[in-house]
């Protein structure tokens, strides 16, 4: 174990899976063959398009008394339709929220510390972490309907790490529980009226492999206990370690002074370094307070490409073509420094080619590669909205007790 970094550990199976398209059915076929428990964490649960489907496999898994926990943020997921709240309420479902927020919303000091995780265990036996929410591919609860999908990813693991993804969702419920929190299940008479009314079950397509069933693996989990910086510091080391190539793909891109030196000293000592990030303007704070540093990036060497066709919501890495990362935490102080996330580790040189692919693809093909001139020649309301936008990120860190180095 490198200053809190777990070791990666032989003896899993891995499958990459891209955006809700690949993730659902194998997350749906999964929750299908449950025999005893199914314990989920999301930060987003919604139920538009095919995530229903998600719901609708929960629903049927309790009808059949396997006991079903569910976790969403109470940012994330504010409320919950009253018709589908009454369906897994009366099916079984056990649902919990994560810190409702206040009357004040995210200005309350904590309230940064959201749930940001997707994480889920199957009867201990397989278990899915990623970005993806279970929200549809081609909606978005504040843009509405998307012409392309978004891109992200998630990992389907079998192997040791498994256990530790359960042991982590059964120590969050406890806490969710003694905080008394829980959203009570019912068990009526209307089990038999759901059996009649839920939907039927739907064969799941076939995954492939993308890695060697002896591939090793870590889980990330980052918390503001024992675990505040053990994500940044995977990329620190992965980053500091590269010879060859650095690929990232990360939503929302507000590094920090130490990540930014990581970028450039690896630039400057001759490792390709390309960033995928969001080109599509969708919040105030993550689009523009990123955009300072892309100058000493540009300078250095970095190659930055900014993804077009749909918004980017992945947060992935693949370092000498080995080394990958697939997890839930952006590369800003949100995710750094205050949510509870989780990533696993992959080295494996099928796994990481396979997610080195995809990302390749997206930049010559789905990416606008930003230009040095252009960028310096941004016109000055961008650049004040840029330094407003570092202003309100830098004040609300001071309100919630953090500083980003």
């Amino acid at each position: 174990m490198a200053r809190g970094i777990p070791s990666l550990r032989p003896g899993h199976h891995l499958q990459l899976l891209e955006g809700s398209r690949e993730f659902f059915p194998a997350l749906c076929a999964a929750i299908d063959a449950a025999r005893a428990e199914v314990l989920l964490e999301t930060y987003i649960f919604d139920f538009t398009g095919s995530a229903a489907e998600v719901a609708y496999a929960l629903e049927r898994a309790a009808r059949r008394g396997v006991l079903v926990r569910v976790v969403v943020d109470g940012y994330g997921t504010p409320a919950v339709p009253p018709a589908w709240e009454a369906r897994l309420d009366l099916a079984g479902v056990h649902w919990a929220v994560y810190s409702r927020p206040g009357v004040l919303g995210l200005l309350m000091p904590g309230q940064w510390r959201r749930l940001h995780r997707k994480l889920c265990v199957v009867d201990g036996e397989v278990g899915f972490c990623g970005g993806i929410n279970i929200l549809d591919d081609f909606h978005d609860p504040n843009h509405g309907a998307l012409q392309s999908p978004r891109l992200d990813f998630s990992i389907r693991v079998a192997g040791p790490l498994v256990g530790e993804m359960h042991a982590t969702l059964v120590r969050q419920w406890s806490r969710i529980e003694a905080l008394g929190e829980l959203k009570k299940a019912r068990w009526t008479g209307a089990l038999e009226l759901l059996r009649s009314v839920g939907a039927g079950r739907r064969p799941a397509p076939e995954v492939a492999s993308h890695g060697d069933p002896n591939a090793r693996a870590a889980l990330l989990l980052r918390d503001n206990l024992r675990h505040r910086a053990v994500i940044e510091r995977a990329y620190l080391r992965a980053i500091g370690h590269a010879r060859q190539e650095v690929i990232i793909a990360n939503a929302y891109f507000v590094p920090g002074g130490r990540l930014r030196r990581a970028l450039t000293a690896a630039a400057r000592r001759g490792v390709q370094v390309s960033l995928l990030l969001q080109g599509r303007y969708e919040y105030f704070m993550q689009y523009y307070a990123a955009r300072p540093v892309f100058g000493a990036l540009l300078a250095a060497g970095v190659q930055i490409h900014e993804y077009a066709p749909s918004f980017l919501h992945a947060k992935v890495a693949v370092v000498d073509g080995h080394w990958a990362t697939v997890g839930s935490s952006n590369l800003d102080p949100l995710s750094l420094l205050l949510a509870r996330e989780a990533n696993v580790v992959v080295d494996d040189a099928r796994f990481a080619g396979r997610l080195r692919e995809r990302l390749v693809q997206a930049m010559q093909l789905e990416g606008e590669a930003m230009d040095a001139a252009v960028y310096a020649n941004r016109p000055p309301l961008q650049r004040a909205k840029e330094r407003l936008a570092r202003v309100i990120m830098r004040v609300a860190l001071v309100v919630q007790g953090k500083r980003y180095r």
